[in-house]
């Protein structure tokens, strides 16, 4: 059985453990149950939870158990870390309806079926049945407040304010972490690096009573080479969803990724082998954008399927290089030709008002079938659809077709 550790800390996901001999050697002697939490606060997961996914199925491969952990009990808390105001509070119906949306994407990274099967859990079924007296006698007096205080998902929260019931929400993960290991074996609990703190809060939670098998391990979040988050697009988050971020949408943006990052987003997004990875990330100049084709590629196929990675292919091709398909780039249905620039610029999400959309065309980032528009009152007429449609660009690489 290859070492996952071996595999993890080659593709650079490793950034923080609690035990880190002891971790490889665990890995090396037997399949371990480990487990990944994601709070259902969407209908959809984002490209945020992209390596969470990958590092589960490189675990799974290498011949351990992943553990899903939907948070549909944290979920209605809400966890404070990274996080300047108090998350929007979800209703029960909300957050099983995402439950239900998330299994079907968490299917496309881990196998249910095998040996080593996954298995999907929802905090929900133990969480919700506490009593809190009972919880804070049992769990709540193994922690200390000013430990607790002292972790960054706390501090950088108490100047703009910090409920505690927000404050429970450590307690709360550190609890599905042993309720986890003494129900199904789990020794090691993994999310990104902005889990530290309640990651190492479940594994002394763990040890306090007595285990010494409890481990933490943090892999790196995915950020630009400024350390921003990745995922950001003109309507909001990269979504894994196809009816949130279409594929042609999500391909583009792999495709348009900074230089800088395309290595490391080719280990941490991609199933290639590292030698290859090696030598895409080595072209320089032009030559790179041989890579973010391969990136962008490879990335969509994981998450949307090769029909879709190949249709949004063919549309990025169709608009770059001048031979493709153009029936796979986002289309906005007008209910008549004769719009306004500016209206034309928000129904297709350029800009979310008519302010920015002005914006936009004063400073020349607009363009309607190629050809600058710099006319703030410029109106569409049945000149500009010719084959029945315009193309509506901003800069250099975000197109709309307009129907």
């Amino acid at each position: 059985m290859t070492n996952v550790f071996d595999v993890l800390e080659e593709r650079g996901y490793i950034e923080q453990m609690t035990h880190p001999d002891e971790i490889k050697e665990l890995f090396g002697k037997q399949s371990v149950p480990f487990y990944i939490g994601i709070d259902p606060t969407a209908d959809s997961l984002h490209v945020g939870h992209f390596v969470s996914l990958m590092v589960a199925s490189h675990m799974q491969k290498c011949g351990h158990k992943p553990i899903i952990l939907v948070g549909g009990g944290t979920a209605t808390i809400g966890d404070p870390s990274g996080k300047t105001d108090m998350r929007k509070m979800l209703t029960r119906e909300d957050i099983d309806n995402n439950v239900t949306c998330i299994k079907k994407q968490i299917e496309k990274f881990v196998s249910f079926e095998g040996e080593n099967a996954a298995i999907i859990v929802n905090n929900a079924d133990w969480l919700l049945d506490l009593k809190f007296i009972d919880f804070m006698r049992e769990i709540g007096t193994l922690f200390s407040v000013n430990k607790m205080l002292a972790a960054d998902c706390y501090k950088n929260r108490l100047d703009t304010g910090l409920t505690f019931f927000e404050m429970s929400y450590m307690l709360m993960q550190s609890y599905d972490f042993l309720h986890l290991y003494e129900t199904y074996g789990c020794k090691l609990e993994m999310g990104g690096n902005d889990q530290w703190s309640n990651i190492i809060g479940g594994v002394d939670l763990i040890r306090k009573i007595g285990k010494d098998d409890s481990f933490g391990l943090t892999f790196k979040l995915l950020t630009t080479k400024e350390g921003k988050k990745m995922g950001k697009t003109e309507k909001g988050a990269l979504w894994l969803d196809a009816n949130k971020t279409s594929p042609y949408e999500f391909y583009q943006y792999w495709r348009n990724v900074e230089d800088a990052s395309v290595e490391n987003v080719l280990k941490l997004l991609t199933f290639l082998p590292i030698e290859k990875i090696k030598e895409l990330s080595s072209l320089k100049d032009e030559k790179i954008n041989d890579a973010k084709k391969i990136a962008a590629f490879e990335i969509t196929k994981l998450v949307h399927g090769e029909d879709e990675a190949i249709k949004a292919e063919e549309a990025s091709n169709a608009l770059f290089s001048g031979n493709g398909n153009l029936d796979n780039i986002p289309t906005v249905t007008l209910e008549n030709r004769d719009i306004s620039i500016l209206d034309a610029i928000i129904l297709s999400g350029i800009a979310p008002s008519k302010g920015q959309a002005r914006t936009l065309v004063t400073q020349g980032g607009i363009s309607l079938n190629d050809e600058k528009i710099t006319d703030v009152n410029y109106t569409l007429s049945a000149v500009d659809f010719k084959d029945d449609y315009a193309i509506l660009k901003k800069g250099k690489k975000v197109f709309y077709k307009l129907i």
